[in-house]
């Protein structure tokens, strides 16, 4: 019963935001998706199934190739991902819902929310340079947690099968703090299964939980990104087209699969996309003469 009272407005907004995605790449003439942006949407959406995280990925892609100005990396990927990751939760509950704890999950999935419209204005009218250092200190968060996770020194407390009411103090805490975050790109499936692990709630858990703390969260911001203007429609599009197969196929067709080495890869790419957004925020923004504003 929790899983479908879950699942069924993840649904409807699903479907109002592929609608409003739609319009807004009719409205716009954008309506052929960018071949790069499908290509990458499948990639980290494929290995974020598989526990990787697609955000530092995408961040550091999107950085190192100049897809879109760095203002906009982060709205980008919030709505780029949106159909995805409620995919994810999708698929999680269905698989691993039923051991969650539902106090638990439904707190999570508040806390995340209520964070998110906190944190939306907050990066809506973030300087360029804050978002720069907002994003290049998330990409170190995230090599650090790829880092840990690679050495083994990820924490494993003995897991209890009902969250206690420390536990479910923490959990709402971190999902606040995380869905503010989510709006600069900081992604929540490492923090989770970080604190998740520190405080004794089993770390597999975290997957049904981050994806769907994550899904309602996300399809909050992304619905309202797209009334946003100035946006790359055509790599909203593209990720979102190339990452929802990819999650089916990461999660029903690969059960497992090998990922420390491609960890190590993910570390030195999103250290080296770190280091060029702080060459930029040390050097200030450049001024575009032709546009007439301030670019990355």
């Amino acid at each position: 019963m929790l899983l479908s009272i879950i699942l069924l407005p993840l649904a409807i907004a699903a479907a109002t935001f592929t609608i409003l995605l739609g319009k807004r790449c009719w409205a716009a003439g954008e309506t052929k998706p960018r071949l790069i942006a499908i290509l990458l949407g499948a990639v980290t959406n494929f290995f974020d199934t598989l526990g990787i995280g697609s955000f530092a990925p995408t961040m550091a892609w999107m950085r190192l190739q100049r897809l879109v100005p760095d203002r906009l990396i982060p709205s980008t990927m919030v709505a780029g991902h949106s159909l995805p990751v409620l995919m994810q939760s999708a698929i999680f509950l269905a698989m691993l819902g039923v051991q969650v704890d539902p106090p638990l999950l439904v707190c999570s999935i508040i806390a995340m929310v209520i964070g998110g419209q906190i944190g939306a204005p907050l990066a809506r009218h973030a300087p360029i340079r804050a978002v720069q250092a907002m994003v290049a200190v998330a990409l170190i968060i995230a090599a650090g947690f790829y880092i840990a996770a690679n050495l083994g020194l990820t924490p494993h407390a003995q897991p209890s099968p009902h969250s206690s009411s420390y536990q479910l103090m923490v959990a709402v805490a971190l999902h606040l703090l995380l869905g503010i975050l989510l709006n600069f790109g900081v992604g929540n499936y490492a923090p989770t299964l970080l604190v998740f692990s520190l405080i004794g709630i089993d770390p597999k858990l975290a997957f049904p939980v981050m994806s769907s703390a994550c899904a309602y969260c996300i399809i909050t911001s992304g619905i309202r990104v797209l009334r946003e203007d100035g946006l790359d429609l055509r790599m909203i599009s593209g990720i979102a087209i190339g990452g929802v197969p990819a999650v089916l196929l990461a999660a029903l067709v690969v059960k497992a699969m090998p990922v420390t080495v491609l960890r190590w890869l993910v570390v030195a790419v999103v250290l080296y996309a770190s280091a060029m957004l702080w060459n930029s925020v040390l050097r200030g923004p450049r001024f575009d003469r032709t546009a007439g504003r301030e670019t990355g």
